[in-house]
């Protein structure tokens, strides 16, 4: 049964425990989301957590999590609902009897064709319906918590075709009519500001900007998800991540690749970060020959523990 936050230190310490560590900004915003059932546009750079929230928001309450990913052409159809065609020719092929009977005594093509219009309410019902990620949110038995993923990716038409659902959580259905929402989902949309979004679907969401975190907060994350690490070890490599940041790169080192180098430092028992080290490691933090030949350039002021650079500063998050 979902269990919604009753403070926002409550959500704090319940996404904490999920490994998510919010700060007092977005512990505020989400519990606002749920206080007043608004939706919450998450927007950041790519790889700060924001689908991380989702999910542990998801966890912490005990709602289910359903995602639907957007991308270039993503349509009605398949972030919807479809039609079973397949089954629809099934239970035709098995009602053939059934059919020729309500055919019988047809004058006429047009005659028939009404007959046949007659059943739509068989064949165009919920038995042959595929929900898709929206309407399964919509229809779920209990409430959810519901990702809409890169948002930005998708085209300006769906976003527009969004605004229904996140306006009066309910749809229109040719077939069906109009489907309500059995319990209003939870709504968190994420974009990585690729492209401008309406005015229109932002004034129905609440607000949130995830930027990298800052040192303490990074360092708390991989102390978290990689218990194994040496404390020494730890901050020397997120000390060299924040450095990194500051770098002009085609891709920025995301948490995910901070924690990945983290746990590739631990598999390779590195006591320490070494110009060997990171040149036998750079490929799991950047992924261009650009940007590995700036962090090159870089190496001969590799950061030193302890030096109080505090790298780029934002919401702490994983």
């Amino acid at each position: 049964m979902a269990q919604p936050f009753s403070s926002i230190a409550d959500t704090r310490d319940r996404l904490g425990a999920r490994d998510y560590i919010a700060s007092d900004e977005i512990g505020t915003v989400i519990y606002l989301a749920e206080c007043l059932g608004k939706p919450l546009l998450a927007e950041g750079p790519a790889g700060v957590g924001k689908t991380e929230l989702a999910k542990a928001w998801a966890a912490a309450t005990g709602r289910p999590l359903i995602r639907l990913q957007c991308y270039e052409g993503l349509d009605e159809s398949k972030a919807l609902y479809e039609w079973e065609y397949a089954k629809q020719m099934l239970y035709t092929q098995l009602l053939r009897d059934s059919l020729k009977e309500t055919l019988a005594g047809a004058g006429n093509l047009a005659e028939a064709a009404a007959r046949l219009a007659a059943e739509d309410d068989v064949f165009f019902s919920k038995n042959f319906l595929l929900p898709r990620p929206l309407l399964a949110a919509l229809t779920a038995e209990e409430p959810v918590v519901l990702l809409i993923d890169e948002i930005d990716r998708a085209d300006v038409e769906f976003e527009a075709f969004l605004l229904e659902i996140l306006s009066d959580f309910q749809v229109s259905i040719p077939e069906l009519g109009t489907i309500v929402a059995r319990h209003q989902p939870m709504v968190l949309l994420t974009s990585n500001d690729t492209r401008e979004l309406s005015e229109a679907l932002k004034r129905r969401c609440l607000y949130l900007y995830v930027n990298y975190p800052d040192l303490k907060a990074e360092l708390e994350i991989v102390r978290l998800r990689v218990p194994g690490i040496r404390p020494a070890l730890a901050e020397e490599a997120v000390l060299f991540v924040q450095q990194l940041r500051e770098l002009d790169l085609r891709k920025v080192p995301s948490i995910s690749e901070t924690l990945d180098w983290a746990r590739a430092l631990l598999a390779l028992n590195a006591e320490s970060i070494d110009p060997e080290t990171l040149k036998r490691t750079m490929g799991v933090l950047l992924k261009y020959e650009s940007d590995l030949a700036r962090a090159y350039r870089m190496m001969g002021h590799l950061p030193k523990r302890g030096d109080g650079r505090e790298g780029r500063r934002g919401p702490s998050n994983n």
